[in-house]
């Protein structure tokens, strides 16, 4: 590139099943970020439908509200990357044959259009999970990959996409605030801390700067970019979202993990980072990944017959356990053990 990519991420609170109120709300930040130079921007996960409401719908009512990626939608997101001359990710519920995917396009302004199927779906039954990863080259020379929500919190993925070539990658998310089974995880927050926000805007940002919305990502997100060598563009939901509440918290994170923008705000808000992409090259992830021993790995790609279904496990209320009978030890790693700890 000759000039800094610029990349703006975007948090916005949702209307269920009106897609014309949520396009809308994706063209006002297409503007926006365009005006503020930049060269693209990501809307959150599913944003131009609804999230969570999503669950207490028919199939058959979700093949209704569900669009292919060449329908009226997509092509609405389209247009406004050409219009505007900046990328345009957005989220929406894919119709393919008798499929449906929760999914996620991202128009560029040279009219290409890349799309990426949820790799572990469990909002409903009738939505199935995407089979495979996004990764795309850009008109910036910068190669960028999309995973969504859940698809992030697996580090296998995004080392896959950081080994297919991304160096940015887009992370649309609707999270936060959410009911967790673990006792260190998340807890729901009350709906009226977000209906009374602007009475009292304190107690509903230190909720989302809490252990509910921004403590949380602290846990994983800087995680993701700093092992992989990669920026990460967080984009995700705000305020009510059904039952729950979305903690908002966009930010992009560079390769070592530091947060170069982010915002906490309780209402619909966007922020701008300028990259430096020389960062990449040098950058402590990228390096360790130079030094991978792909055949020790083999284990990652094994069945354990403990796997489940991403609703199963998403919604499991039993203790987890992922391997069933331990592996042999090879020799020469029980000799090294067997010295160390002498």
């Amino acid at each position: 590139m000759t000039e800094p990519l610029r990349l703006a991420t975007v948090q916005f609170e949702h209307h269920a099943d009106d897609t014309r109120y949520n396009l809308g709300r994706v063209e006002h930040f297409v503007a926006a970020a365009a005006a503020e130079g930049a060269h693209l921007v990501v809307c959150p996960e599913m944003c131009l439908l609804g999230y969570w409401h999503l669950r207490r719908h028919s199939a058959d009512r979700l093949r209704e509200l569900a669009e292919p990626v060449d329908g009226p939608l997509v092509s609405a997101v389209r247009e406004l990357a050409l219009r505007y001359g900046i990328g345009v990710g957005a989220g929406f519920l894919e119709s393919a044959g008798d499929q449906l995917f929760n999914s996620y396009v991202m128009c560029l302004p040279d009219g290409a259009v890349h799309r990426h199927r949820k790799l572990h779906a469990f909002e409903h039954e009738a939505i199935s999970s995407g089979d495979g990863y996004t990764v795309f080259d850009t008109p910036w020379g910068v190669r960028m990959a999309i995973l969504i929500c859940w698809d992030n919190n697996l580090v296998e993925n995004v080392r896959a996409t950081a080994l297919l070539g991304a160096s940015v990658l887009i992370a649309p998310h609707q999270t936060g605030g959410t009911a967790s089974r673990s006792p260190y995880g998340m807890r729901p927050i009350p709906l009226t801390l977000w209906d009374n926000r602007l009475a009292d805007p304190v107690a509903i940002e230190n909720e989302f700067r809490g252990a509910n919305g921004r403590g949380w990502l602290m846990r994983w997100l800087p995680a993701r970019a700093h092992d992989n060598g990669m920026f990460v563009v967080f984009s995700n939901g705000v305020g009510r979202d059904d039952d729950e509440v979305r903690t908002g918290n966009a930010m992009v994170l560079d390769p070592y993990g530091r947060i170069l923008a982010e915002t906490w705000a309780a209402r619909d808000a966007m922020v701008v980072a300028e990259v430096d992409l020389d960062l990449i090259a040098l950058s402590t992830g990228r390096r360790w990944l130079a030094g991978r021993r792909p055949e020790l790995y083999g284990i990652l790609t094994r069945r354990f017959g403990t796997e489940r279904d991403p609703r199963t496990a998403r919604f499991a209320t039993e203790p987890v356990t992922l391997i069933q009978e331990a592996e042999p030890t090879p020799t020469r790693s029980r000799n090294c053990a067997r010295s160390n700890g002498s």
